[in-house]
């Protein structure tokens, strides 16, 4: 009995602390995963989305490459001029940790690049390309 109680603490204990290393990013892959019902985030399919070009948002911005570059680990630059920091999250690394700022730009950015709000599926396969950069 005194065993069984000790396994089970260590479980309980390996539990908690696994999920204290989620965060803000983890939180909202895992909210993308939950709407999109689907196959999991590619970061290939996210990289093809950031260097695709697209026909149904505003004509000066077909891409995400537009304003952010090809080289995410570089800086972007709005078609204003200012300076935009790099996506990479290796160099930039409180990036896509404030869930409301992550989805302001989500709305913003799929609408004027694909003329639409971008899919939860979307969203996580771009989330997760730029996370592993």
């Amino acid at each position: 009995m005194k065993h069984r109680s000790i396994v089970t603490a260590g479980i309980i204990a390996m539990i908690l602390s696994m999920t204290s290393f989620a965060g803000p990013r983890e939180d909202l892959l895992a909210q993308y995963a939950a709407a999109a019902k689907g196959s999991g985030f590619s970061a290939a399919r996210g990289e093809a989305l950031h260097t695709q070009s697209f026909s149904g948002g505003k004509p000066d911005t077909p891409s995400c490459t537009t304003c952010h570059g090809k080289d995410t680990r570089g800086a972007g630059r709005t078609l204003t001029g200012k300076a935009i920091e790099p996506i990479a999250v290796s160099v930039t690394p409180t990036r896509y940790t404030d869930p409301a700022k992550v989805e302001k730009w989500f709305k913003r950015n799929c609408t004027e690049v694909l003329g639409r709000e971008c899919t939860p599926q979307e969203k996580g396969d771009w989330l997760t390309f730029v996370i592993g950069q």
